[in-house]
């Protein structure tokens, strides 16, 4: 008997998945009965259960051709093709544009540094598997944006130019590959419970770009007042929609950026 789904089997690539977003979407594909690679930069493969699915780890560095490229030709030695990828891996450092305390203070280091991960890291996953859906006649590709890439983000103007240079690159790969009969789609968090991203270092930062304590930020947490549904998202309701877009169900959906918000937007 079928599942809803019916994704059991189907090889599909999750990016930066050692934590976060992308260890939830890893394990509910696992779940869904979906063969799954995980690629991250962490030494060790996360703690997954294959549930009906089946696992690979690759270390990858998505900033490397070299790295995407041995990576994408392990996953076809494997299970035999790519069918999907989830590109999650992303990386968030706050910086001001102008601080003249000179604390945190946007530089080149760190402007290249989040756009060599958030949006070239990206481009060459996507590149690198689009090559495979080609032969197969078929696949999707799944770009993790961020609601901050639409609304923008007080100390966070790197992170969301990326995230929103990811919505452009959503709709203009959706135009060039609808034709070959390969879905892109983007998929945009608000804000969700708490992850081990969540550093100190991270919220040092953040707090200090807003000029508040980070006992002031991690308050600000709970405070779900511009959300119409009243609650912070889970990891869970993120990974749901990555099963469903990966998916024949979804078969009519494709160069547009959902927002996993709770209704969250400006006005």
């Amino acid at each position: 008997m079928e599942s809803w789904l019916n994704i059991e089997g189907k090889s599909i690539i999750v990016t930066g998945a050692a934590s976060g977003i992308g260890l939830a979407c890893a394990q509910e594909l696992l779940n869904d009965g979906a063969y799954v690679t995980v690629c991250d930069i962490a030494e060790n493969a996360p703690a997954l259960e294959e549930g009906n699915g089946k696992l690979l780890y690759v270390r990858t560095d998505v900033t490397s051709k070299a790295s995407v490229d041995a990576m994408v030709a392990k996953v076809v030695e494997t299970f035999g093709g790519i069918d999907a990828i989830v590109n999650n891996a992303g990386i968030n450092i706050p910086r001001l544009l102008v601080d003249e305390g000179n604390q945190f203070e946007l530089d080149e280091a760190v402007w290249d540094k989040v756009m060599n991960v958030n949006v070239k890291g990206l481009f060459l996953c996507s590149q690198a598997a689009c090559r495979v859906m080609l032969k197969a006649g078929k696949g999707v590709i799944i770009n993790m944006s961020s609601e901050c890439g639409l609304e923008g983000s007080e100390g966070q103007s790197v992170y969301a130019a990326s995230k929103n240079a990811v919505n452009a690159l959503t709709r203009s790969w959706a135009k060039e590959l609808g034709k070959k009969n390969i879905r892109v789609v983007g998929v945009a968090p608000g804000i969700l419970e708490a992850t081990g991203l969540r550093t100190i270092s991270y919220e040092t930062a953040l707090a200090y770009t807003r000029g508040i304590t980070v006992d002031q930020l991690r308050a600000g947490y709970s405070k779900t007042g511009t959300t119409p549904l009243g609650r912070s998202g889970k990891l869970s309701e993120v990974a749901n929609l990555v099963a469903f877009l990966a998916s024949d169900r979804s078969s009519y959906i494709h160069g547009v950026t959902i927002n996993v918000a709770g209704g969250k937007t400006r006005g």
